[in-house]
């Protein structure tokens, strides 16, 4: 899928969200999902659970490697590795847990309960 078809979809499924909000969930999810696709073997999994009192969006990506992000570098040169710096700098809370068998979950929870 296409990163501007992932946005679109993300936008119908969240549209009660605020402009600002919506684009905080998508700016997350395209770094989480770019991350898998530059990163790690093979595909990933998204899911996004919109919880609603309090307003709060779940990103979490599921790949196969048991590599952990890496906060503000990248193998892939001096211009890239500010992803998880994104990520952290829009989400309330993000992290990384090991999945039964192989892989990881990179999980990122914004909040859209505010201005």
């Amino acid at each position: 899928m296409a990163m501007s078809a992932l946005r679109r979809d993300l936008t119908t499924a969240l549209h009660e969200l605020g402009e600002d909000h919506l684009y905080d969930v998508q700016l997350v999810v395209t770094e989480l999902v770019t991350n898998v696709l530059d990163h790690t073997p093979g595909s990933g999994r998204l899911r996004i659970l919109h919880h609603v009192d309090p307003c709060a969006v779940t990103i979490e990506v599921d790949d196969e490697s048991p590599v952990e992000p890496v906060y503000g570098r990248s193998r892939l040169g001096e211009h890239r590795g500010r992803g998880i710096v994104v990520v952290d700098k829009l989400s309330r809370d993000w992290g990384c847990r090991s999945r039964d068998g192989s892989g990881k979950t990179v999980f990122a929870l914004v909040d859209c309960s505010g201005g």
